[in-house]
């Protein structure tokens, strides 16, 4: 994607301890409760390196195999069964080849083998295909990056951002975003001519999380120094703009400029994940301000979201953005996420940490 911490595009390179983890279309969550108490507060350890996913030092080897060099991103979701993972601005070697979006199914969901990829969406070289074609003309359609996928009433469907230019750290500029969907397992896409929004209304990138009922859309503006907001949609009217409803802090409304904040600044790519082990909704995002991936928690959707925790660091990861946690998993000892690097790596690593309920103090009672 090229939106690390960052360069302009210009500078861009020259579960369960046992058994099979259960992967569905739709994760199934508990009815949205806002009034909910919390259970217990969550404490989450440093993280660890599991694997390289992409580039020539990969497992997946993906430079030989599909021609990806370097890329970042690699938000995942599931689809009948499989699970995919999806990539930002992706080259080939020396920086040449640019796409701006790609694909890969991953052969094993369990994220405790590493994530062997099984195919990439090719082009007719053999290459990772682009998905969705940029127009490349800087101030107008540098690149379409994908935000986020999700499967929803039997197509995948992907979040974009068109973006204008690549400005300061941190900072980048949408013309607008949209969706785009596909109805053959990804190889090939549509953009669609409704599902666009303009830029400024704080989705231009977004998470998604589905229940049975509903998919939640947490958005953020462009760039990285914005707030979160909540939306939510049927999955079958996903591509009309007209049937989303957002969170104004106190109920549900149509009106996408009274989306209230439900994260408070700044908050860079995010994803977040239901915890059925723990009751609490997990949110992981790049914090430009410490330069660190950091977790909070929720009893539900809307808030109260937890104070921040440091997951991990860019003086142990420098470069470290974009986390995505894995979807279709019981979070229960460990989370699993993946996690961009730049410069020099500019590649996609899966991570692990531990997480669990904080130790509750103990109170001692002096005895005569």
């Amino acid at each position: 994607m090229s939106l690390a911490t960052c360069d302009n595009e210009m500078n861009a390179i020259s579960s369960r301890d046992a058994g099979q983890i259960a992967i569905s279309s739709m994760m199934v969550l508990p009815p949205m409760d806002e009034s909910s108490p919390a259970t217990s507060d969550l404490r989450v350890s440093p993280a660890e390196v599991v694997a390289q996913l992409t580039g020539a030092a990969s497992m997946n080897a993906t430079a030989d195999r599909w021609n990806v060099h370097g890329t970042d991103l690699g938000h995942m979701f599931v689809h009948n069964d499989d699970l995919y993972m999806m990539f930002g601005d992706t080259y080939g070697p020396d920086g040449g080849d640019w796409r701006s979006n790609v694909l890969a199914r991953i052969a094993d969901p369990d994220p405790r083998n590493g994530f062997s990829f099984a195919a990439m969406t090719e082009a007719a070289d053999g290459t990772a295909a682009e998905l969705v074609a940029a127009s490349r003309v800087p101030g107008f359609e540098w690149t379409v990056i994908p935000t986020n996928a999700i499967s929803a009433a039997g197509q995948m469907v992907m979040h974009y951002m068109s973006v204008r230019m690549w400005g300061e750290d941190d900072r980048w500029y949408v013309r607008r975003s949209g969706l785009a969907s596909s109805d053959d397992n990804g190889q090939t896409w549509t953009r669609s001519k409704t599902a666009i929004w303009p830029a400024g209304t704080g989705f231009e990138q977004v998470a998604y999380v589905a229940d049975g009922d509903m998919i939640y859309v947490f958005g953020i503006p462009q760039g990285r120094f914005g707030a979160a907001k909540l939306g939510r949609v049927a999955p079958d009217a996903m591509l009309n703009p007209a049937s989303y409803e957002y969170w104004n802090g106190t109920r549900w409304v149509s009106n996408i400029r009274a989306a209230a904040d439900i994260v408070p600044p700044s908050i860079g790519e995010l994803s977040v994940a239901w915890s059925a082990a723990h009751q609490r909704w997990l949110m992981m995002y790049y914090e430009p301000n410490l330069r660190a991936i950091v977790l909070r928690q929720s009893p539900a959707p809307t808030g109260p979201w937890s104070d921040m925790q440091i997951v991990a660091d860019s003086r142990d990861y420098p470069g470290l953005y974009a986390p995505y946690i894995v979807p279709g998993t019981d979070i229960d000892s460990e989370v699993y996420f993946t996690m961009s690097r730049w410069k020099p790596l500019y590649n996609v690593f899966l991570m692990k940490a531990r997480i669990e309920p904080e130790t509750p103090a103990i109170s001692v009672r002096a005895t005569e």
